[in-house]
């Protein structure tokens, strides 16, 4: 019986205990076959599933054995539950979670991993270890604009509501908030009025704006109106959401996480406030009250407003039977970013004539 748990535990450690996962599950029975006697070098993370740091790496680390999956004959990437394990923890004096360390795969002897827990710093640890080489994955192309002395000064003040980070490449908060820097960017890729940026503190051709921004800590962020250049500290939470919601009750858009529309874009506060004070018999001759209200407004919808009321007062089931229509082309795709979001703010306005609530993106 023994036999056969060390058979299958051994097998487990080949497969991984999680059929989707690249890591793999190291425990008492299993350890010393895979990482000490098998001749292959392995990095081993010591972790306990409480450890908030062992979660935020859990990601990280996924990702780097799926990238040296390719490789697993020569090295592996595997981990032990320390908390469940806490012999195979003690045997190799792990104090913290998570510890990481690497074995040579010929000696019981191992070397402590002290270098960051980004992708790219613990694949450079193992490349550096073994010599293996693969072709990195070509990283998405970024939204973020990189700002220097020499263009900073002309985008602060102009006609765009900018959201910009001020980082040191050796920050480990910084290397954090990149991840989540690049979401936010490209949530707000489609808004020509906003701008996500980010200023690299410290190299020779930035940190002079970061010295006359009074930056002293990092990362540090700062909100600069349109219009201006006397700026705002930001000091909210680091989350997508945190930053999605900030820019939206500064600049006035209306994005959600994920790049998509809530559900009040497109609609004008003045003009809801007509309709919602019409009867569902008054909105068939609403035209003319609607076109009083809308004269003089700057917003590009307003107008879209008139044009549903005058439909709409010829035609009493034109509002159904347009959002219907819109409502198809918007589930079937494959819509540049710009046409989605027309339909989208054209939907929430047909909404508004219906008394009802919004339309729901699918993103």
């Amino acid at each position: 019986m023994t036999r056969l748990r060390h058979f299958v535990l051994c097998t487990l450690a080949v497969l991984g205990a999680d059929a989707a996962s690249s890591v793999l599950d190291l425990v008492p029975d299993n350890f010393d076959d895979v990482v000490l006697k098998s001749g292959k070098p392995a990095l081993v993370e010591f972790f306990a599933p409480w450890c908030g740091h062992c979660k935020k790496l859990a990601p990280v680390y996924e990702e780097l054995a799926a990238n040296l999956d390719f490789a697993k004959d020569h090295v592996s990437i595997a981990k032990v539950d320390a908390d469940a394990e806490k012999a195979l923890g003690k045997r190799f004096g792990v104090q913290g979670f998570p510890t990481l360390k690497w074995f040579d795969g010929a000696s019981d002897k191992a070397e402590d991993y002290s270098g960051g827990r980004d992708l790219e710093s613990l694949q450079d640890f193992v490349i550096a270890k073994t010599g293996i080489k693969f072709k990195k994955k070509a990283p998405p192309p970024s939204h973020v604009k990189m700002l220097t002395d020499h263009t900073f000064p002309a985008e602060i003040g102009g006609d765009k509501d900018m959201l910009v980070a001020f980082t040191a490449p050796w920050c480990g908060h910084c290397k954090s908030l990149v991840p989540v820097w690049e979401a936010v960017a490209k949530d707000f890729a489609a808004e020509s009025s906003v701008l996500i940026a980010k200023v690299d503190a410290e190299a020779e051709q930035s940190k002079a704006t970061a010295k006359e921004q009074g930056v002293s800590s990092y990362p540090t962020i700062k909100y600069f109106p349109k219009g201006s250049t006397m700026p705002e500290t930001y000091e909210g939470g680091r989350t997508e959401q945190a930053f999605v919601d900030f820019i939206n009750e500064k600049a006035g858009t209306h994005r959600m996480v994920g790049g998509g529309l809530d559900p009040r874009a497109g609609t004008v506060e003045a003009l809801d406030t007509v309709l919602a004070k019409l009867t569902v018999d008054d909105l068939a001759t609403s035209a003319e009250k609607v076109k009083k209200a809308a004269k003089g407004l700057k917003n590009k919808y307003a107008q879209y407003y008139v044009k549903v009321s005058d439909k709409l007062s010829k035609n009493r089931g034109y509002v159904d039977k347009e959002l219907t229509r819109l409502e198809g082309l918007i589930k079937k795709g494959s819509l540049a970013q710009e046409k989605r979001d027309d339909l989208i703010s054209r939907s929430n306005i047909l909404r508004k004539f219906k008394g009802g609530g919004p339309i729901k993106e699918e993103l």
